[in-house]
């Protein structure tokens, strides 16, 4: 038999293998079939495990299915309050811009686009329930004022702003406008009123357009502005409001309130003026879980204890056999949901008097002040008139001179006429805060090129000291007039030097300027507490101090996550020691809401805000004057400080004499403190009126609509006591003669002993040189004073002194402070 002959096969080194295909390039077929099973969670990517990189389909699609129900759980936990046939209405405030807004016939359109027989009542609120979504919804028909539009829009779930196709948005819809997006805001819809009006009709569309570019202007997110008139457009405006869940406003999702529907006031059978009782206000739970224990804030008339919780449910309808609809008769008895405890907090405002009077003898503001040696710089005091208990000077000596020796030279011997060294000074490292500091702020804003460091005792630089006269009273009067005005002018152009202050010649600065010290840093040096608290207000011991500010935040929040009065619930919520004049202040008409406050909202403290004023304000606000702030669910009078925002290592903040406008300072001042972050607006009384036919209809008067403006916007800040509001001054002076770097210096001082009191300060110029007080010429303030360098006769010489500013306290606000004086007979 025949051998069988073998196959011939080509070596595999012969074979040429391809590349592989790009996946960049890949079709759009094959990116579709890769992705088969994949979800996107929009998250960075990380590096797989081995375990998720084989991942099965079954696999990612089980991971998918869990999401999923996640987000379903977290949908139907967001609308569980508002499910079931007693569940808590949609709060809906309809807020007319225009003059000819009626909100109430826009309800009534919006109730007949689902065919609903509601009235809409004459005043008050409207409820309305709409079976084909399965909702309750509660209208509130918002009048044209700016506080009722606050206090409805702080409570509201969604918003329905109203415009005109034949009116222009006026000045106080603006400001409403304005006002409600500052504060926070919910859901947000924006309807017409009036549309059909406008003919012919092919100017509708571009009517529309015009009205959408204007409220975009506020609020971007708007896609569309419906028409009241239109049937479909009504229609569709109901659905959203029954369908969309409200995102809320973070501050109050935090707390638990809910809007007041109803107040029953006692019997009032005591007719004096402080009289108080029991009132009952009745409303639905929103937020977390109400808490007897805690205090509740009722609109603006102030803080209260809660007596008990009992409930309120609705009148359940039923269908008995002859298809009759009945009211089941409901108990008398009241069921009571919750009562306070021992753990109640109080309405004290202030801590305690814990101090005995056998230890007030040992604190530091009892003790009697030494004797100052000068002016406190940093946490020492300086150079007192008698020099006596300082070390001497060190001679200038020839080399090799004993100390025997030495004692037989008087003064110092130098070889030449004058020289050109400088003695050096150590200065501490100073931090840089991200702001540029300025030479007035201490060492970080001086010029520190090498060869120019501050020197404190420098040789003189003359060849031999020179006689100075005093000049005659009535030419110095007249140079420092002629000085004076020339400064003035400079300052009015350019705001170098907002903090310079210009004494009288008769007057001792040592005694004007006795509370004032010396910083080398105003961002680093420590500022000594002992000397102030001489001046401490009287209450400061007493505030609310807080050391961990995060913690104790985190631990309020949590406490308001378990326990309570379930949200959804309706309650009847019994109030305790009510003062009965407010009585004459509540008006059906006007939403009121209840706010429960978390753990120690109550207790005054040094509270800070941020605070930035519009950049449409004319003028500057001046620290310390009166403005209205409104801070979630209160409204306080305060005069605030403003100083510099930012962290420093020793916590002091320059004080602001002035607040200009689009420039942003924090307002410092004492009141209730508030955790977390909370959207403020401060107004500010007016003295314009506004002549407005329609408002004068409205339920509040004309005047009081336009008589508070909003001047600026902020947010809350940690509160703290110890931060410190540093005022500074700055004394400037005129350089009289130069030479090299000693320079005699005039009009800071006009006496000799202001001169020795203040030696020990540091000074600067305008270009950032640097020097000290060198020794005092004659008896007018004139004096010698070394620098790091050659300054320019142009510049000028000054000098930086602080003392600490305490806040003021801040008062509650009252219903009848609207700007104008009540019973005033031109607003009836």
């Amino acid at each position: 038999m025949a051998p069988i002959a073998e196959a011939h096969h080509h070596r595999s080194t012969t074979k040429a293998s391809h590349k592989s295909f790009k996946s960049k390039h890949s079709t759009k077929g094959f990116l579709k079939e890769s992705s088969k099973g994949k979800v996107e969670n929009g998250e960075k990517k990380h590096r797989k495990t081995p375990h998720q990189q084989v991942m099965s389909k079954i696999e990612r699609r089980h991971q998918a299915r869990q999401k999923q129900q996640s987000k379903h759980q977290e949908h139907a936990k967001a609308i569980s309050v508002f499910s079931g046939q007693n569940g808590a209405p949609r709060i809906i405030a309809v807020v007319p811009l225009c003059e000819d807004g009626d909100p109430r016939a826009a309800i009534h359109k919006l109730n007949q686009g689902l065919d609903l027989d509601a009235e809409v009542p004459s005043e008050g609120l409207g409820r309305v329930r709409v079976d084909r979504f399965k909702q309750n919804i509660l209208y509130i028909p918002v009048a044209r004022d700016l506080l009722s539009a606050l206090d409805a829009c702080r409570t509201a779930d969604f918003v329905v702003f109203l415009l005109s196709p034949h009116q222009e948005v006026d000045d106080l819809g603006e400001l409403m406008l304005r006002s409600i997006e500052g504060q926070g805001v919910s859901n947000i819809l924006t309807a017409v009123q009036g549309l059909d009006g406008i003919q012919p009709s092919k100017k509708q569309p571009q009517v529309l357009s015009s009205l959408k570019s204007y409220i975009t202007h506020f609020f971007p997110t708007q896609e569309k502005v419906h028409s009241v008139d239109s049937h479909q457009d009504c229609a569709n405006v109901v659905r959203s409001l029954c369908t969309t869940i409200p995102k809320g406003v973070r501050w109050r999702e935090d707390r638990s309130w809910m809007l007041v529907e109803d107040v029953q006031w006692p019997s009032r059978g005591d007719s004096s003026p402080n009289a108080s009782g029991e009132i009952v206000v009745t409303g639905v739970v929103r937020g977390k879980g109400l808490k007897s224990n805690r205090l509740v804030q009722i609109g603006d008339w102030g803080d209260f204890q809660i007596e008990k919780i009992t409930a309120a449910p609705l009148p359940i309808s039923r269908k008995r056999k002859a298809d009759e609809m009945a009211l089941d008769n409901q108990p008398n008895s009241e069921v009571t949901l919750e009562t306070p405890d021992e753990d109640q907090d109080d309405l004290a405002e202030f801590a305690p008097y814990d101090v005995s009077m056998d230890e007030v003898d040992d604190m530091p503001i009892s003790k009697a002040p030494t004797e100052k040696r000068g002016v406190l710089l940093d946490d020492h005091h300086y150079f007192s008139d008698d020099e006596t208990h300082l070390p001497e000077a060190p001679k200038r000596l020839p080399k090799g001179t004993s100390s025997y020796q030495a004692a037989w030279f008087l003064g110092d011997m130098s070889d030449s006429g004058s020289d050109d060294e400088d003695d050096a000074m150590d200065t501490d490292d100073c931090l840089n805060m991200g702001a540029p500091a300025l030479p007035q702020d201490g060492l970080e804003g001086l010029d520190t090129a090498p060869g120019r460091d501050p020197t404190e005792a420098a040789p003189s630089e003359s060849p031999q000291s020179e006689m100075f006269v005093d000049p005659s009273p009535d030419d110095e009067a007249e140079q420092l007039a002629a000085y004076r005005s020339q400064r003035k002018s400079e300052a009015e152009e350019d705001l170098e030097f907002p903090d310079e202050i210009e004494l009288h010649p008769n007057v001792l600065t040592r005694e004007r300027l006795a509370r004032y010290r010396g910083l080398k840093s105003l961002r680093t040096s420590h500022w000594e507490t002992d000397e102030d608290k001489a001046h401490e207000p009287e209450e400061w011991s007493r505030l609310l101090q807080i050391a961990d500010y995060k913690g104790a935040k985190s631990q309020a929040l949590r406490e308001t996550l378990v326990g309570g009065v379930q949200p959804g619930t309706r309650v009847h919520v019994h109030l305790r020691n009510i003062p009965l004049s407010l009585q004459a202040s509540y008006s059906p008409s006007k939403p009121l809401t209840l706010v429960s406050l978390l753990r120690h909202e109550h207790k005054r403290t040094v509270v800070n805000y941020s605070i930035t004023l519009s950049s449409d304000y004319p003028n500057p606000l001046h620290s310390k004057e009166e403005i209205i702030m409104q801070c979630g669910p209160r409204r306080l009078v305060v005069n605030p400080l403003f100083s510099q925002a930012g962290n420093t290592p020793n916590n002091v903040h320059k004080f602001d004499r002035y607040l200009h406008p689009g420039r942003t300072a924090i307002a410092t001042f004492i009141a209730p403190m508030i955790w977390g972050s909370v959207p403020t607006l401060f107004f500010r009384k007016t003295s314009s009126r506004q002549t407005n036919p329609s408002a004068v209809m409205s339920d509040a008067p004309s005047s009081q609509l336009s008589y508070l403006d909003l001047i600026a916007t902020g947010t809350s800040l940690p509160p703290d006591r110890s931060r410190i509001v540093a005022k500074r001054v700055i004394l400037t002076g005129h350089p009289y003669k130069i030479h090299k770097k000693l320079v005699t210096v005039r009009y800071m001082f006009f006496n000799a002993e202001d001169v020795n009191w203040f030696k020990a300060l540091q000074l600067w110029t305008k270009r950032g040189r640097s020097g000290y007080i060198k020794e005092s010429l004659g008896t007018h303030g004139y004096f010698k004073a070394t620098f790091d360098g050659k300054i320019n006769p142009q510049d000028a010489v000054g000098v930086s002194l602080y003392k600490r500013v305490f806040p003021r306290n801040a008062r509650a606000w009252k219903p009848d402070e609207r700007g104008v004086v009540m019973g005033d007979a031109s607003v009836q």
